[in-house]
């Protein structure tokens, strides 16, 4: 069974934003990358893991245009089985959109897809930081 256990909202502002969800909700930060096509701050309930987005470009991230990218990005599953998880979306008619992390085993490991709408989501073995299992 899948558990949905990770949102990303791309932000303008990454250490605005996470200071927000930190003081207004209590969300505790429990990680941050900094990559070639943008970088995210994570937050965390203890349950579900919040990704804080801000990218470099348009192209990174499955988008025309950044200037209305901000808000709602993407959320995902953890699943038990990546191949048979990525088997059932293809034969749903979801596509596959690319990797994010060097190996399934890593926390944060993601494989991203888009829905036959063109919705971005990712699947993961291990989850995300902070996230539950």
């Amino acid at each position: 069974m899948a558990r949905l256990r990770h949102f990303a909202i791309v932000v303008r502002d990454l250490e605005r934003a996470a200071q927000f969800y930190e003081k207004v909700f209590d969300l505790k930060r429990v990680g941050r990358d900094d990559l070639e096509i943008g970088s995210g701050i994570y937050l965390s309930d203890g349950v579900v893991n919040l990704a804080l987005l801000h990218y470099k470009s348009a192209k990174a991230a499955g988008v025309e245009s950044l200037d209305d990218l901000i808000g709602s990005h993407h959320f995902g599953f953890q699943v038990e089985d990546l191949a048979e998880a990525q088997r059932k979306i293809e034969a749903g008619g979801g596509k596959f959109f690319f990797d994010l992390g060097k190996t399934d085993e890593d926390i944060n490991f993601e494989r991203k897809f888009k829905d036959p709408d063109g919705i971005i989501f990712d699947i993961s073995k291990r989850g995300w930081l902070g996230a539950q299992g």
